[in-house]
């Protein structure tokens, strides 16, 4: 059994345990599977007294789950790199430890949380939970994240970095 968790998982195993999140979610908590959501709680907690209604018009202790699924992620993905694998796993890539590195990846991740609530969800909550729901803006906007992800990693990219 040790084995098995320090090894990597077969996609399509990985690729059940996401899908089996989305109903257990449902049934269990009655909540939608997505991430982009704690975007928005972020900003609702940053910004108490604002007059946007997106900040505004938000529960707060209704949304505080999706900051703490989003906070869970993060230290899973710390957790299983650190212990539960075989072949030590860098968390954070050297690129990202300078100065320059670190303000790539938060102007980065500024943009696709922009992008991602502009959207109406992350690519999680479009490509598992949208379809699953017979979405069809879900099913558009997960082929164009694919487009977009393709173009960026064989073409776009190679000028960027």
């Amino acid at each position: 059994m040790t084995d098995f968790i320090l090894q990597p998982w077969p996609w399509w195993f990985s690729g059940i345990l996401i899908g089996l999140t989305v109903p257990l979610l449902f049934f269990l908590a009655g909540k939608s599977f997505g991430i982009s959501t704690s975007f928005q709680q972020i900003g609702a907690m940053c910004s108490t007294k604002s007059s946007l209604p997106y900040l505004k018009n938000f529960d707060r202790r209704e949304g505080m789950w999706t900051l703490v699924f989003a906070i869970g992620i993060g230290l899973g993905g710390l957790i299983a790199s650190r212990w539960l694998s075989a072949v030590p796993v860098e968390f954070l890539p050297t690129q990202f430890s300078s100065v320059s590195g670190a303000i790539k990846l938060f102007v980065g991740g500024v943009l696709v949380g922009f992008g991602t609530r502009y959207a109406g969800g992350c690519t999680s909550g479009h490509a598992i939970t949208g379809i699953a729901n017979l979405n069809w803006a879900s099913l558009v906007a997960t082929i164009f994240f694919f487009v977009g992800g393709l173009g960026v990693t064989w073409g776009l990219g190679n000028i960027l970095f």
